[in-house]
């Protein structure tokens, strides 16, 4: 029984939201499935990606594809490195320590990345929230002069007519 880990949908239309599951590759897209890995939300920014990395590497020890975006988000997460760290102990071209010392390099590399890219978006929402204050405070200065001006029009006018209505 050939395996693959794929994506199944669910959530709304316009609004996807996958699980990552382990399925019989003869399966339909949102059909049966073997065991469910994990999650990935891709409405937000940075998408949200939860997978069980033990099972992942269960499952691709025992010979699961991972679909080309699967493929991606075990990526993104290190499974799939870890997966060939995993296959260097087992020739004996790595020690246990030495594979354990490069992945713990990459995920902090992975983590300070992440910390960036979150910073960055967060800088750039208060920037575009700052402009937009900088511009609505312009328009209401400005709605206050036009009526402060449009005030001071009327004004002089209404004291000329109500000078004329008593001489009548």
């Amino acid at each position: 029984m050939p395996v693959r880990i794929r994506l199944q949908r669910h959530g709304k239309k316009g609004k996807p939201f996958y699980w990552v599951v382990a399925a019989d590759s003869r399966s339909k897209r949102d059909g049966r499935y073997l065991e469910k890995i994990g999650t990935y939300n891709p409405n937000i920014n940075p998408a949200f990606v939860d997978i069980n990395m033990d099972s992942a590497l269960k499952w691709l020890e025992k010979g699961a594809v991972p679909s080309e975006t699967a493929r991606n988000l075990l990526s993104y997460l290190g499974i799939m490195l870890k997966h060939h760290l995993n296959g260097g102990i087992k020739k004996g071209a790595l020690t246990q320590e030495q594979a354990d010392e490069k992945f713990d390099k990459w995920m902090a590399e992975k983590q300070q990345k992440l910390e960036a890219k979150v910073e960055g978006i967060s800088k750039k929402e208060a920037e575009i929230k700052k402009k937009g204050l900088e511009v609505e405070k312009a328009i209401s200065d400005k709605r206050i002069t036009d009526a402060a001006s449009l005030l001071a029009e009327e004004a002089p006018a209404e004291e000329a007519t109500a000078e004329e209505a008593p001489e009548k």
